[in-house]
This record gives C-alpha cells, sequence and structure tokens, in this order.
C-alpha cells in the first residue's frame, strides 16, 4: 500500500473580518475574549464579524500521486495552501506533511533585481531550500532548461517579464523535495517553454515526488493530475478522477435553468458532445454536436434558438440562430417540447469556452428565455495559437532572399 504523504482530517479555520474598537468599554471585553485558550476558542461558535474560510476539509495524497485543487477565487484554495506550507494553523482538525516540502507559489518572488541571473539561482535556490552544493551541481541543467545562458551575469532587473518566469521556474523545476506545491506556475513562458515545464513535472513525478497543484486552467490539471478536489466557499464539494472533478467545476459554473413556471417558453436542457463521447475536453478542429431542448408551459409560435460562445473573459466570439441559418420557426403546445442540434467544427484556440443559448421570436423580438453559460467545455491544440480562432496555420516557405533578388521582385 502506498505511503500517505499529506492528509487533511476535518481541517477547519477561523478568521475574523476585522476589529474597531470605539470605546474603553469595547477594547476591555475584546481583549479579556483573546486571553481564552486555543482549545476554548475552537469550541466556540462563530462571533460578530467572525467567518469560516475552512469548513471540514479532508483528503488524503499518496507518495508519487499528483493531486490537483481547483475553485473559483475565494474559495479558500489560499487558505489551504499556507496551511500545507506551515504557514497557518488550523482553527480545528490536522493537517500532516511527511518529508520535505517545497512550495513553488510564485516564481521568482526571491529575486533580488540588482542581482546577475547566476546570484539568483542561488539566492532564490536557498529560498526554496536547496542547498549551496546542491544548487552547484544542477546550475547548469538550471540554465539549459531556461535558456538563459547568455543573459545568465546580466542583472535580473533588464530581463523581460518572460526571461525573469522562465528562470524563477527553471530554479523551481529543479527543487527535489518529497512534497510539491505549485501554484499556478506552470502558466510561464511561451507555448513550448509551458509544455517542457509540464514534462518536466512528470519527470519529477515519476522520481516519486508528491505533487499537489492548484490552478485555474483545468486542461493543465487534467494532464498532470490523477486525481482533483474542488474547493468552494471553504468546503470540499468533489473528490475523484481529474477529469470528473473538472467537469463537476464546469457545471457548477454554469447558470442553471432556475424556476421555469412562469415563462412561456424555456431551454429546459444543453448537452454538447463528440463522436467520442467526449463532453469537457476537445481538440481543436473538432467536431461536436450540441443539443438543445426548448418546452413550452404554455402554446408558443415561431420559436428560434439562438446559439451564442464566449470565452473565458465574456467575449462573445460567435453567434448563430436557427433561423439565420434558414431552418423555419417551430411551433409548441403546451409541455411540448423540441429539441434543436448544431453541428459545429471548433476551430478555436486553446482555451475556456461558454456556450449561452436563448428562446427567442423574430418577428415580434421577442426573448423567451436566457441560458447563460448552459455549457462550458475547453479546446487543446498541438501548436501554439493564441487569441480566438484557430486558423490552423502551416509555415510553407521560409528563405532569405538577397538583395538582387529583392530589386527584381520590387
Amino acid at each position: 500500500m502506498s505511503e500517505v504523504m499529506v492528509e487533511a482530517d476535518h481541517l477547519w479555520k477561523k478568521f475574523k473580518k476585522g476589529e474597531i474598537f470605539n470605546s474603553l468599554r469595547d477594547l476591555v471585553p475584546a481583549l479579556v475574549r483573546r486571553r481564552l485558550s486555543a482549545a476554548e476558542r475552537a469550541k466556540a461558535e462563530l462571533e460578530k464579524r467572525e467567518f469560516w474560510a475552512l469548513r471540514d476539509i479532508s483528503f488524503q495524497v499518496k507518495r508519487g500521486e499528483a493531486f490537483g485543487i481547483i475553485g473559483h477565487n475565494g474559495a479558500g484554495k489560499s487558505t489551504l495552501l499556507k496551511h500545507l506550507s506551515g504557514i497557518m494553523r488550523p482553527t480545528r482538525g490536522t493537517l500532516s506533511v511527511r518529508g520535505r516540502l517545497s512550495a513553488l507559489i510564485e516564481v521568482g518572488a526571491g529575486f533580488h533585481p540588482d542581482l546577475t541571473g547566476r546570484e539568483n539561482i542561488y539566492l532564490y535556490g536557498t529560498i526554496l531550500g536547496m542547498t549551496r552544493d546542491e544548487i552547484r551541481r544542477k546550475f547548469d541543467a538550471i540554465v539549459d532548461f531556461c535558456g538563459l545562458a547568455e543573459f545568465i551575469d546580466t542583472p535580473v532587473k533588464r530581463y523581460s517579464s518572460g526571461m525573469f518566469a522562465r528562470l524563477g521556474f527553471s530554479v523551481s523545476a529543479h527543487v527535489d523535495p518529497d512534497v510539491l506545491i505549485i501554484d499556478e506556475v506552470l502558466s510561464v513562458g511561451d507555448f513550448l517553454f509551458q509544455r517542457k515545464s509540464l514534462e518536466r513535472m512528470h519527470q519529477v513525478l515519476a522520481n516519486g515526488t508528491t505533487v499537489l497543484f492548484v490552478s485555474h486552467n483545468l486542461r493543465a490539471v487534467t494532464d498532470l493530475c490523477s486525481r482533483a478536489i474542488m474547493i468552494d466557499q471553504g468546503q470540499l464539494v468533489a473528490e475523484g478522477p481529474s477529469a470528473e472533478v473538472a467537469r463537476k467545476y464546469m457545471e457548477r459554473n454554469a447558470v442553471g435553468p432556475g424556476d421555469q413556471s412562469e415563462k412561456e417558453a424555456y431551454v429546459a436542457a444543453v448537452r454538447i458532445r463528440d463522436s467520442r463521447g467526449r463532453d469537457l475536453q476537445f481538440e481543436a478542429g473538432r467536431k461536436v454536436a450540441l443539443e438543445i431542448d426548448v418546452t413550452a408551459n404554455k402554446p408558443c409560435q415561431k420559436l428560434a434558438v439562438v446559439l451564442e460562445c464566449n470565452d473565458d473573459e465574456g467575449y462573445d466570439i460567435f453567434n448563430t440562430s436557427t433561423e439565420r441559418l434558414g431552418e423555419a420557426p417551430f411551433s409548441l403546445a403546451a409541455g411540448e417540447t423540441e429539441r434543436v442540434t448544431f453541428d459545429l467544427t471548433l476551430h478555436l484556440a486553446p482555451g475556456t469556452y461558454h456556450f449561452t443559448v436563448y428562446v427567442y421570436r423574430y418577428d415580434i423580438q421577442k426573448n423567451f428565455d436566457t441560458r447563460s453559460r448552459a455549457v462550458t467545455f475547453y479546446v487543446t491544440s498541438p501548436i501554439d495559437v493564441r487569441g480566438a480562432a484557430n486558423l490552423e496555420p502551416r509555415v510553407t516557405g521560409q528563405e532569405k532572399l538577397s538583395p538582387a533578388t529583392m530589386a527584381d521582385t520590387g
């Protein structure tokens, strides 16, 4: 049986939003309350302005396992990281980490701008827990990994932000702890460096290191981690295979149908899938089917379905409708459902996307229902393209032109 390296057992953490003392009458009781023992305070109910940042969190991570932690901003991920790193202690419960731990929370956070890249490798490596001899042995590998040998004796204040991040991650990637905590640092650099960083993390796992990966990048979580948990409002709301937890995260992010009893017609269900049955992650250029069920509470005439696709920032990158595609409007009797299927080709750049669906009547410009973020999915691509659209580029020619050739071509 694999050794458990990280274990949280009914972990709770309580914070106070702030204290305001307008008089000595308020201050004295507050000082008395602060002198209560930790055990007594832990047993006490929440006082005014207190709240639970973590509530009854329990999980185990075994040696050599990659474990993802996902959740919205403010869900409690950072608080959990601080407990894992030993910065905070829980109000209730226990958290144990076995072996040497290193946390890659912010790439290059310990760099000094006036020191050279070489000097900062030693400085940052020491902060991350490496010995001087260990840094010396790995120095050439660190420089080779970041590709900055030409600038290694240049002060880092003259580095671009990309160079800075590459050097920081290169040092971080060569730490050999028993437990490694990673917080969003796999997003540094360009596409090729990100891919090399992910390959390095797989090597770390192959060497038996336990990795806890915190990220909003669901693709990176599912690529790297076998298991994951989702935290929402300080509570553990999902645990299991990373792809399943990512799917639950997206479903939770989608806006549900709500109360539809007062609407004449509404979007009852939206589903997306490809020919392989996938419904979460798709390759760029993949063909998918989007099924939309529209149900009527009252007789409705001349209905159309409007489809809109947004990126993760909320920008509208595509929209169409059944009527604009040449389909005739449809009618529904009370209680009837119409299923509309859109066949789509995802010529999209890598990223997270959302479909919004409307039930609309064009002749009187009436919107019967809107289902925002009805389906969330993400797209991957083997080539480095950015933006929203993927035009599937290929380089078909590259040559140097002599001055004479340039003169001939005008």
